[in-house]
């Protein structure tokens, strides 16, 4: 990587932003999830190479930068297995380890306090899809015991048939959760088989 963005390099990796890697970087994500899906293994191999290739990437182009916004991979490993020491106190120190519903509680209070959040909605990205964004709120408001019903009414007006469809689904999705299932792994499971349904019709019609 760091041949190719010095001199003598790849022209088309030294045009380089992390703005223009964003969209790789979600495009490797996806293709990740699709090849767990899929559960080949040789395919999961080379997108997790795909996928480590973009935080190797943005971490050269991280060198770049002037202090105090310079940073390299080894930087980015180094905050990592420093997280990873702090929040596993059952591990790393004398906490009692607990249930694994225990440690996700424990992980989500350090991550608050480490960030000095006041919102249990600080940190849930709002660009993520939107069956796991109501899946990550409804998650974080169930741990708090807050209430995840929301009145279509209130969200956009009475009589609005998008409000009303939002409040359907985010009722799924919220029940989904309730029953300790993941709504957007469950919708695209159930769209994954949608798919090979077509592709069977479409063979038996040719």
């Amino acid at each position: 990587m760091d041949r190719l963005r010095s001199p003598g390099g790849c022209p088309w990796d030294q045009a380089q932003t992390h703005a223009s890697l964003a969209q790789y970087l979600l495009e490797e994500t996806y293709e990740t999830i699709e090849a767990i899906e899929t559960g080949d293994a040789a395919l999961l191999r080379e997108e997790l190479g795909d996928l480590l290739l973009q935080v190797l990437f943005h971490s050269r182009l991280a060198e770049e930068h002037a202090a105090p916004d310079r940073f390299d991979i080894d930087d980015v490993a180094g905050d990592l297995v420093g997280k990873l020491v702090r929040r596993h106190p059952h591990v790393f120190g004398d906490a009692t380890a607990g249930s694994a519903e225990d440690l996700n509680d424990s992980w989500e209070r350090l991550k608050a306090q480490e960030k000095q959040r006041e919102s249990i909605t600080d940190g849930v990205p709002l660009g993520q899809p939107a069956l796991a964004l109501t899946a990550k709120l409804v998650a974080r408001a169930r741990r708090a015991g807050l209430p995840v019903e929301v009145d279509a009414d209130v969200a956009a007006g009475a009589g609005d048939p998008a409000a009303e469809f939002g409040a359907r689904l985010f009722e799924l999705a919220a029940d989904a959760v309730a029953a300790g299932v993941d709504p957007e792994s469950a919708l695209r499971a159930h769209t994954r088989a949608f798919r090979a349904a077509l592709q069977a019709a479409e063979r038996d019609a040719r």
